[in-house]
């Protein structure tokens, strides 16, 4: 298919080396699409056996990847989450709750037996419009 002026193309957001064979982030037109962020950082797990931890470096990679592609983190309209152990959940949501707007996204929540590494607890794929959020007081994690 071409770009014949009617479609938006589609914008590679990266950051980082390669990560295999998808694309860290993707941007078309007004909505960016952010593939599966874990708790790493400079190619080292964050927060081994805490998912507090890893739950905040996995929403600081997001957010990193949104403020690339031109959004913010209000501007999620939908996220999944993949937890190891549900009796993380309340920690997880805990950690949440300040980075969304007042109007928060819809959300998947999936428990899974492992992640890509044995010490990973959590992963989360957000989709998000730009321009589309509601401001609140926490426009961003690092406020």
């Amino acid at each position: 298919m071409t770009n014949d002026g009617n479609e938006a193309p589609r914008q590679l957001i990266s950051f980082g080396p390669p990560a295999g064979n998808y694309s860290p982030a993707v941007r078309v037109g007004t909505s960016v699409f952010v593939s599966g962020m874990i708790s790493l950082l400079d190619g080292q797990v964050i927060g081994k056996d805490d998912v507090r931890a890893q739950t905040q470096q996995v929403l600081s990679n997001i957010e990193a990847a949104l403020e690339r592609a031109g959004a913010k983190m209000n501007d999620i309209v939908r996220y999944r989450i993949y937890l190891t152990d549900m009796a993380d959940l309340s920690a997880v949501r805990e950690e949440l709750a300040p980075s969304f707007g007042a109007i928060r996204p819809a959300g998947t929540l999936v428990a899974v037996a492992g992640l890509i590494h044995p010490d990973l607890k959590i992963e989360i794929d957000v989709d998000a419009i730009i321009g589309s959020g509601v401001p609140s007081e926490s426009q961003s994690r690092s406020a």
